[in-house]
C-alpha cells in the first residue's frame, strides 16, 4: 500500500464539495471563502485509548473520530463546515481496512453537511486519527461558550446520559448483556461505539438565547465544573431529573455499579449541557422538537458561589468526576 495511492483511493470516496471550499483535498492546501465567524475545533482517537478495533466496525472508528470532533461544533451552536483527517496507519492495517474507517467518516460527513476537505495520511504505532473540524456563523455572537451561565439561568440536557458507559461494559464484559434485550444491548453498545453530534440541537439552542453549552464527552460531573468555572458561577443539578438511557439500570445492577455514577461520570454521552434564562426553557423546548434529535430535560439552575453540585433526592450530594485519559492509574495488584 503506497501513500499516494491510498491518498487518490481516499480522494475518489470524498463527497462533492460544501458551498464555502473553493479547492479541498489534493492540492497543498483547502482554499475556503467562509464569510461571518468560523469556530474550530481539534479531536484525536486513539487504538487502545479512546477505542479498541476489535471492539466494533471499522467504519464506526471512522463514524466515531468525526461525530467526537463535530460534537465540539455542536456546543458552540455552530454549523458544520469543513474536517482536516490525519490518518496514522499502523503496519497491520490493510488498504481495504483504511478504506473502511473513511467510509465511517464519509457516511457521517454526508448526513451532517460536513466536506472533508483534506488532511494527511502517515505510518503510525497504532491506529490514530487526528480531526480538525470548522464550524460557521452569520457572526461571532450567535456562537456560544462555557463562560456565559448565569445565577438565575435554568440547566437543561440534550437526550439521556448513561447509555455510552454502559455500552463500554458490555463491550469489556459481555456477559452482562443477560441483564437486558439483545435490542437494547446492541443500542447500548452502538451509543459507546457511533455517537451522534447534536448539531442541530446546539443550533436550536444557541438560536433561543442558550448563555453557556458544553458537550458530554468527560462526564456530566466534570463537563458540568468547566461550565461553572468559566462562568465564575455555581451548578446545581437534581440527580432525580437526569434522563438515564434505557438499559443503563440493569446493566449497573450487573456490574454492581451505581447507575448515577455511569450517567455522571461515564463520559462519551456526547450529550449538550445548556444553560438558559429561565424564561426561555418554553421556546427552547420547541425548538428542540423541531430539530426532531433529542429531547431537552430541566435539570436544575445556576446560581452564585461557585463548582457543581448534584443533589439526590435525600439531600445529600453525589461525588462529581469524570473520565481523564491522561490521570495515572493505580498500580496492577
Amino acid at each position: 500500500m503506497g501513500e499516494f495511492e491510498l491518498l487518490a483511493k481516499l480522494r475518489e470516496r470524498l463527497p462533492q464539495l460544501g458551498s464555502r471550499v473553493r479547492l479541498g483535498s489534493g492540492d497543498d492546501a483547502a482554499v475556503t471563502v467562509p464569510g461571518g465567524a468560523t469556530a474550530t475545533s481539534v479531536d484525536a482517537l486513539v487504538d487502545g485509548v479512546h477505542f479498541r478495533r476489535d471492539q466494533g466496525r471499522l467504519e464506526g472508528i471512522g463514524h466515531k473520530a468525526l461525530a467526537t470532533a463535530l460534537s465540539d461544533l455542536a456546543a458552540m451552536g455552530a454549523e458544520a463546515g469543513e474536517a482536516y483527517v490525519v490518518l496514522g496507519v499502523p503496519a497491520d492495517l490493510s488498504e481495504d481496512e483504511c478504506l473502511q474507517v473513511v467510509d465511517g467518516m464519509v457516511a457521517l460527513a454526508a448526513k451532517t453537511g460536513t466536506t472533508l476537505a483534506g488532511g494527511d495520511v502517515t505510518r503510525a504505532p497504532v491506529l490514530t486519527l487526528a480531526v480538525t473540524v470548522v464550524g460557521h456563523a452569520d457572526s461571532a455572537d450567535d456562537l456560544v461558550s462555557r463562560g456565559g451561565a448565569r445565577p438565575g439561568d435554568a440547566l437543561v440536557l440534550t437526550g439521556e446520559l448513561g447509555g455510552a458507559a454502559a455500552g463500554l461494559l458490555l463491550l469489556e464484559r459481555p456477559e452482562l448483556a443477560a441483564a437486558v434485550s439483545e435490542e437494547t444491548a446492541e443500542r447500548l453498545r452502538r451509543r459507546q461505539l457511533e455517537p451522534w453530534p447534536r448539531l442541530r440541537s446546539g443550533r436550536a439552542l444557541a438560536a433561543v438565547g442558550a448563555t453557556a453549552m458544553i458537550d458530554l464527552s468527560d462526564g456530566l460531573g466534570s463537563d458540568a465544573g468547566h461550565i461553572a468555572a468559566r462562568s465564575g458561577a455555581a451548578l446545581r443539578i437534581e440527580a432525580a431529573a437526569l434522563p438515564l438511557a434505557k438499559g443503563v439500570a440493569e446493566v449497573a445492577a450487573a456490574a454492581g455499579r451505581n447507575p448515577l455514577e455511569l450517567a455522571t461520570a461515564g463520559g462519551e454521552d456526547y450529550e449538550l449541557l445548556v444553560a438558559l434564562p429561565a424564561d426561555r426553557l418554553g421556546q427552547a423546548s420547541t425548538a428542540i422538537g423541531e430539530a426532531e434529535e433529542a429531547a431537552l430535560t430541566p435539570v436544575g439552575e445556576v446560581a452564585a458561589g461557585s463548582g457543581v453540585e448534584i443533589r439526590l433526592p435525600g439531600g445529600e450530594s453525589l461525588e462529581t468526576g469524570g473520565f481523564d485519559q491522561l490521570a495515572r492509574r493505580p498500580a496492577e495488584p
